[in-house]
């Protein structure tokens, strides 16, 4: 079979011009090996520019994220010079307080750090969950390992009511709870028992953790699950709940939000949908 030498020609424009980056359709709906071909460039055209896409995405996202850990360091990191500075002159008591402070920056600043890059990987896409049944006492168990000494402190226990088999990344989902279980603990006054409910319907299984504190408003609620915006604790960051929303989001889940009020305390719903089968 014979091809003209100005198809092969036309063919090398096309070529050349997706090479330069420019959008061109090179489909055509004819019979013969050079359409073939024709067709498999567009296809292979039309894969690179999907790709170049996704990396300009995550591209985006770690910009953000460094954006977003360099800003947060900015504050914690000048307050540990200056008190390292002063370090070397103060008095014995006031020594063990710097001391003490510097220790508590550095652990807070080594959490955001974890977290912010943690969100940056959920948000890529990068992350393989590791899907697979687990019963919600030992998810509950497993979230609050971390929490003991918050809670300790603080006088406060974690009240466990209902049980139900979980299908998520337990992992991942530990980390989620986890984090909604120490935001209710924060708002929580000392010696309360944060409930942690569970359940099922139709549509999905879910665990309720309720807080004792004053409820939300709101206004609260719309910036919640916002980076940076949601915390009103002085010890916060605002990056705990909507990194466990992104987690919850990122395995077919989601989270609703009660805000209680009028001697109730706020009410957080992690909700994990059904899937086709189950």
């Amino acid at each position: 079979m014979w091809i003209r030498k100005s198809k092969i020609e036309s063919l090398s424009v096309d070529v050349k011009k997706l090479l330069a980056g420019e959008d061109v359709d090179i489909r055509d709906h004819q019979e013969g090996a050079l359409h073939i071909l024709r067709n498999d460039i567009h296809t292979l055209s039309a894969y690179k520019r999907e790709q170049v896409e996704v990396l300009m995405q995550e591209r985006d996202i770690l910009k953000d994220t460094l954006a977003d850990i360099s800003h947060q360091l900015k504050t914690p990191l000048t307050s540990m010079m200056i008190m390292a500075d002063l370090l070397e002159n103060a008095p014995p008591a006031k020594q063990a307080e710097f001391i003490a402070s510097i220790q508590s920056s550095l652990h807070r600043t080594e959490w955001l750090v974890s977290a912010l890059l943690k969100m940056a990987k959920l948000e890529a896409n990068s992350v393989a969950f590791k899907i697979s049944p687990i019963s919600s006492a030992d998810l509950v168990k497993h979230a609050i390992s971390s929490l003991s000494i918050q809670l300790e402190l603080k006088g406060q226990a974690v009240q466990i009511v209902g049980q139900e088999e979980i299908l998520c990344d337990k992992r991942w989902t530990s980390e989620a709870l986890g984090n909604i279980i120490k935001n209710a603990s924060e708002h929580s006054p000392h010696g309360a028992i944060i409930q942690v409910e569970v359940g099922k319907n139709p549509l999905s299984t879910w665990i309720k953790v309720t807080d004792q504190g004053d409820g939300l408003t709101r206004p609260q609620i719309a910036k919640i699950f916002k980076r940076f915006q949601g915390s009103e604790n002085a010890q916060g960051f605002g990056i705990g709940l909507p990194l466990a929303l992104t987690i919850m989001r990122s395995q077919f889940g989601d989270i609703d939000v009660d805000g209680g009020g009028k001697g109730t305390g706020a009410s957080f719903t992690l909700k994990f949908y059904r899937r086709h089968g189950e």
